[in-house]
């Protein structure tokens, strides 16, 4: 094991600064305190990481942090709490059930959204509502389904109904209407 040089400064003035430094200059660890704040830092060649302690906050500051729990994780906040990467992705994943839960909205957006279910897929509202500023499917590889109490179908432009097979139009009472009908 290389040989440390330890140092212990004590001042009225300046609190106390405990240095730890390895034999060839590598890396030095300290720690000092001042009377309001504790600072924690390790600086090697390349790297520095630091932790900043008042009574009211505490401020890590490094290149990499990791925290491993071999049974839970909870992180609390009062008011708010953010979690953000800023240039690169960002992950969350859960070995079971995963809860997203809010008293007010809930909003996700990204250039492209997808949302994939490997069995059943469900959402519902009080009223649900899907649009596309260029153009909207639904589909359904085996069946398709819309119903309803009142179900309206309506086109600006043209309306298209289309089977390749059997296609059937029925009601208790039908009405066919236009200024120009084309049948056959």
């Amino acid at each position: 094991m290389a040989k440390l040089v330890c140092t212990l400064e004590m001042s009225k003035e300046r609190g106390v600064t405990i240095t730890v430094e390895d034999a060839a200059g590598k890396v030095v660890q300290t720690i000092a305190m001042n009377g309001t704040t504790i600072v924690m830092r390790v600086k090697g060649e390349q790297e520095q990481t630091s932790l900043t302690q008042t009574a009211e906050k505490v401020t890590i500051d490094c290149k990499q942090f990791e925290v491993i729990a071999r049974d839970s994780i909870t992180c609390t906040a009062a008011k708010t709490a953010t979690y953000a990467s800023k240039e690169g992705d960002t992950t969350v994943k859960s070995g079971a059930k995963l809860a997203l839960q809010a008293k007010g909205d809930i909003k996700a957006s990204g250039a492209n959204l997808a949302m994939e279910a490997d069995s059943a897929a469900s959402l519902k509202g009080l009223t649900v509502e899907a649009s596309g500023t260029q153009s909207l499917k639904l589909k359904g590889t085996a069946q398709a389904e819309l119903a309803g109490m009142q179900v309206s179908i309506k086109a600006d432009a043209k309306l298209s109904l289309d089977s390749s097979a059997l296609a059937g139009l029925k009601g208790s009472m039908t009405t066919i209407g236009g200024s120009l009908i084309k049948a056959g």
